[in-house]
């Protein structure tokens, strides 16, 4: 119960904003700066996570490191919320500078209450491989909380999913997460991992997957599948707020309650992740992943041709459901397949690289692009179009599916990549 508060917190104070934050940028009129806040995301998960790593290796306690870097992530993030909440006008110079700043400190976090859980399982007698996905489940459940909290809960008149008290409410769980994160069993440094070199830390010796055909083009499909994990994230909460100028339209749902809408996403991600095992089992990593693949073309799809109001809204509900497929299938069933086609040697540095391709350098390159084709039709036109910007992204997604169905060949020797 203790590690399901942790993963609890920890993903709340994500959820808090990660879905909403596009949304209070547009109305602050840094509509077209949305893809800086994002790609941060992307551009940090690249280096940070392993260098906390090895602090939390070789120095600092896993607990206390953890402790740490949510009070400076919590501090800095209450400063951008306190900014806003004073400006007359919001720049976006200094609150980018804060919210940076935050996150630098914010997403090593993910991996490090990984491995808090992991080494207080097994320092107690149990299985993380089997202990640990019930636990995780609360970090789900935590981030949806979080979500209906900003949709529902009004300070001023206002919603946080439309305020900037989203970022205060996230930089006070951090603060609380500091403070329960001392109360943990200790995680002591040193042990198997604390040997490794610097380079090994950071999983470059897996780098030589590169060498081998499949892999290699996994390696690349992962990159151009993972530019599209972040878009809906960071544009669908704006989107769906869009249709406030319509009168007709401005008290629907789907307008109102956005973060309540897409929090049916994360639901959905929950209830998926059960699928994948049967799935890879019974299909086959190919077909999975092209199954994530249509997941996301139609995502995307229908978005473009929903609407808040009846018979529409059902494909705006019917997009959050498949989320769930576009993303575990993904995520999961890559990560599974990554797990069966290495040697054990390198098993942690391929995994690591496996997520540097994909929500490193992929959520990055991706949402960048993805704000050009914002700004092009939504943000610098003269008529928003977020139709046309949606069905870019589609086709953007049946290109990648196509070129996937040439080139990745399924080896039979599920052992070697």
């Amino acid at each position: 119960m203790r590690l399901a508060a942790l993963v609890f917190l920890e993903y709340a104070v994500w959820g808090s904003y990660l879905i909403s934050i596009g949304r209070y940028l547009a109305i602050a009129g840094l509509g077209s700066q949305i893809k800086w806040f994002f790609a941060m995301n992307g551009f940090v998960s690249l280096f940070m996570p392993a260098l906390i790593g090895v602090v939390a290796d070789r120095f600092i306690q896993g607990q206390r490191l953890l402790s740490l870097c949510h009070a400076l992530a919590g501090l800095f993030m209450l400063g951008a919320g306190v900014y806003c909440l004073k400006a007359g006008q919001v720049e976006f110079a200094p609150l980018y500078c804060l919210y940076c700043s935050s996150i630098v400190f914010f997403m090593p976090t993910v991996a490090l209450t990984n491995s808090v859980a992991y080494s207080i399982i097994t320092r107690s007698g149990g299985d993380p491989v089997s202990d640990y996905p019930p636990i995780r489940l609360f970090g789900t459940v935590g981030f949806i909380c979080s979500m209906l909290a900003v949709n529902w809960i009004h300070i001023g008149g206002v919603r946080m999913q439309e305020s900037c008290t989203q970022l205060i409410l996230s930089g006070g769980l951090s603060l609380i997460l500091c403070l329960y994160s001392l109360t943990l069993p200790a995680c002591p440094t040193g042990g198997e991992r604390a040997g490794r070199s610097v380079a090994d830390a950071f999983g470059l010796e897996a780098f030589r997957l590169f060498r081998h055909g499949r892999m290699a083009v996994f390696l690349v499909f992962s990159i151009l599948m993972g530019s599209a994990l972040q878009i809906t994230n960071g544009y669908a909460n704006t989107f769906l707020g869009s249709f406030s100028s319509d009168p007709a339209l401005a008290d629907t749902f789907a307008v109102k309650n956005s973060n309540a809408l897409l929090s049916l996403s994360q639901i959905s991600e929950t209830l998926c992740f059960l699928l994948v095992p049967f799935c890879m089992k019974r299909f086959g990593i190919k077909k999975v992943l092209l199954m994530s693949m249509t997941a996301w073309v139609l995502r995307f799809g229908l978005f473009g041709v929903g609407s808040p109001d009846m018979p529409g809204v059902l494909l705006f509900i019917l997009s959050c459901i498949l989320y769930g497929i576009a993303f575990d299938f993904f995520n999961i069933a890559g990560s599974l397949y990554v797990e069966k086609s290495v040697d054990k040697s390198i098993r942690a540095s391929a995994q690591g690289l496996f997520m540097m391709m994909s929500n490193g350098i992929g959520a990055t390159v991706g949402m960048i692009g993805a704000g050009a084709v914002m700004d092009h039709y939504v943000f610098r036109s003269v008529s928003a179009d977020w139709s046309s910007a949606w069905f870019v992204f589609a086709a953007y997604m049946v290109v990648v599916t196509i070129l996937f169905c040439i080139f990745f060949k399924e080896s039979d020797n599920k052992k070697n990549p």
